[in-house]
């Protein structure tokens, strides 16, 4: 993936929540927020409809910036979605925590531990 734009009523909440979990920013502005991560990014544009149900998977090379990822979100109120821990249904050595941004889209730190 290069690069993805999702749909949001409020830019400046979801800006919130990716600089609580350590995120770099792009893009600033008020009806555009673009999430910088290691050889993509992703955006949030003000639009309607609004994207709605999605999964977004941020890699994580350490368990322990999975665990940061997590700790930061819950500290700065957001609701958690899973707790950090090895999901071997998915494979072996797989790590992960889940958590909901603004918008209701579930957001996990993974590591695959490969």
């Amino acid at each position: 993936m290069d690069h993805l734009w999702l749909r949001t009523r409020d830019v400046a909440a979801i800006r919130r929540f990716y600089v609580a979990t350590g995120h770099a920013i792009g893009v600033d502005e008020p009806d555009h927020v673009q999430i910088i991560t290691d050889g993509a990014s992703f955006s949030y544009v003000t639009g309607e409809p609004v994207t709605e149900h999605v999964h977004i998977a941020l890699s994580a090379d350490t368990n322990a910036k999975v665990d940061a990822f997590h700790a930061a979100a819950i500290e700065a109120g957001y609701e958690d979605n899973g707790a950090p821990g090895e999901r071997a249904e998915y494979h072996p050595g797989y790590y992960g925590a889940f958590v909901l941004d603004p918008d209701g889209h579930n957001v996990e730190a993974v590591n695959h531990n490969r």
